[in-house]
């Protein structure tokens, strides 16, 4: 270990940052904002970017006057206003919480209490789904992800990962910024669900740029992520595969298929054939045969979709490395 890479500065703040994009989300974006005012160790400020949603801006500069509201400064969509909350904020570790999500109330302190080892670079947590409806009955715990939550096959106790799930984790920010922030080119825009992986992107990055870097799971820092009835659908489940193995093709691009394609290598090796064998065991029972399929078509879809993002000629876009966080302070005005 190279004692010189390690950051001995001492963390004391914390910065809270949620993204939010519509009117239609207030009751959970309201609900989010309280759960993290509420926390046993409060955070030191809570940041809301509001990403180019005129109206929400102002309802929620009104509305919730204990929260720094600001527009996002750029590009429409998830990373351009999670860049914008990196650059005004002023902790020492930056959490991110998805606007329809709500952290226990322990969530802070679970996520501080481990960077006290200047090792560790970011925090991340278990992301529970709450289901608006019920949950399928076909739906597999191995494809939570789909619905942006942990999945069946993650680790259970504390431990290194290779990247967090994006409605709960944390950084230092001297990190986020070493590395440019989210990029652009990636990252979800409104409610398209064929975009994503800037999280992935952005762990590897910061794991190459430092090699003694870890990113520690810590599934106790739990939040609770609501999953609308509309994700319970068929097609979205298909579309949402399909757009993660496009996604993935890019970030391959990025930073290599060796490190890109890691974790998904050992979740085909492992945690897919232990699913089938378990279903194929429970075949009598209500649900597994469907399960089966959605297991088979799950894996199908996203394998199809990644083939399809590696053959498509890359755009100039694609190799851009251009930093994205930008430190000038934002100047006012709306969104």
């Amino acid at each position: 270990m190279n004692d010189a890479m390690l950051s001995t500065h001492p963390v004391s703040a914390l910065s809270v940052v949620v993204c939010a994009y519509t009117l239609d989300r207030w009751d959970d974006l309201r609900a989010a904002i309280a759960s993290v005012l509420t926390q046993n160790r409060p955070a030191d400020e809570v940041v809301l970017v509001v990403d180019h949603c005129q109206a929400l801006y102002e309802r929620a500069s009104k509305a919730l006057p204990a929260v720094r509201v600001v527009p996002s400064s750029g590009p429409r969509g998830l990373s351009g206003a999670r860049n914008t909350g990196v650059a005004v904020s002023h902790g020492d570790v930056v959490a991110f919480l998805d606007d329809d999500a709500a952290a226990e109330p322990d969530w802070t302190d679970r996520l501080m209490a481990h960077y006290d080892d200047p090792r560790v670079a970011g925090v991340g947590g278990l992301v529970r789904p709450r289901w608006s409806t019920r949950r399928p009955v076909w739906f597999p715990p191995e494809f939570d992800w789909v619905v942006g939550c942990s999945y069946r096959g993650l680790p259970e106790r504390t431990a290194p990962v290779r990247n967090f799930i994006g409605a709960n984790m944390s950084f230092r920010r001297t990190e986020l910024l070493a590395v440019g922030g989210f990029l652009d080119t990636l990252g979800r825009v409104s409610n398209r669900p064929t975009a994503g992986c800037e999280e992935t992107d952005l762990c590897l990055r910061i794991t190459a740029r430092r090699p003694d870097a870890v990113l520690l799971y810590e599934p106790a820092a739990a939040v609770r992520h609501r999953v609308p009835e509309a994700r319970t659908r068929w097609s979205y489940f298909r579309s949402r595969c399909y757009g993660e193995g496009l996604s993935k093709a890019l970030v391959a691009r990025y930073d290599g298929s060796g490190p890109a394609l890691a974790s998904e290598r050992a979740y085909l090796r492992t945690t897919i054939p232990r699913a089938l064998a378990r279903n194929l065991r429970r075949t009598g029972r209500p649900g597994a045969v469907r399960t089966l399929g959605a297991l088979s078509a799950g894996v199908c879809a996203t394998g199809t979709g990644y083939l399809v993002g590696r053959l498509r000629s890359p755009g100039p876009q694609d190799f851009s490395r251009t930093p994205q966080v930008s430190t000038e302070p934002l100047a006012g005005g709306s969104p």
